[in-house]
């Protein structure tokens, strides 16, 4: 007996596809995520850096706005790297930019 949770894929599957990625596909994608994932880290040591000296001088009331910043950042840069992703996606099925 199929779970719901199987039966669910089955029926996505019939009405969205999945994109089949070829090798060179799936190497560009690991490598934005590679290369998205060092652009957090760079943002991160960065700000958190500031949140230190911030707290070392005792400006707490700007310690929440560049850890909102950090947030909204980190945001930012998913987003970008979900539409380069997407781009690669759809170039893999048939779609034209």
């Amino acid at each position: 007996m199929k779970t719901a949770y199987e039966l669910a894929m089955e029926r996505l599957a019939k009405t969205s596809p999945g994109v089949k990625l070829n090798d060179r596909q799936k190497k560009e994608l690991a490598e934005l995520d590679s290369l998205y994932a060092a652009k957090v880290a760079e943002r991160e040591i960065a700000l958190n850096g500031e949140i230190a000296r911030l707290r070392e001088v005792g400006e707490f009331d700007k310690v929440a706005e560049v850890e909102q910043r950090l947030v909204h950042e980190r945001k930012a840069i998913q987003a970008q790297l979900e539409g380069k992703k997407e781009q690669v996606r759809e170039r893999a099925g048939g779609k034209k930019r």
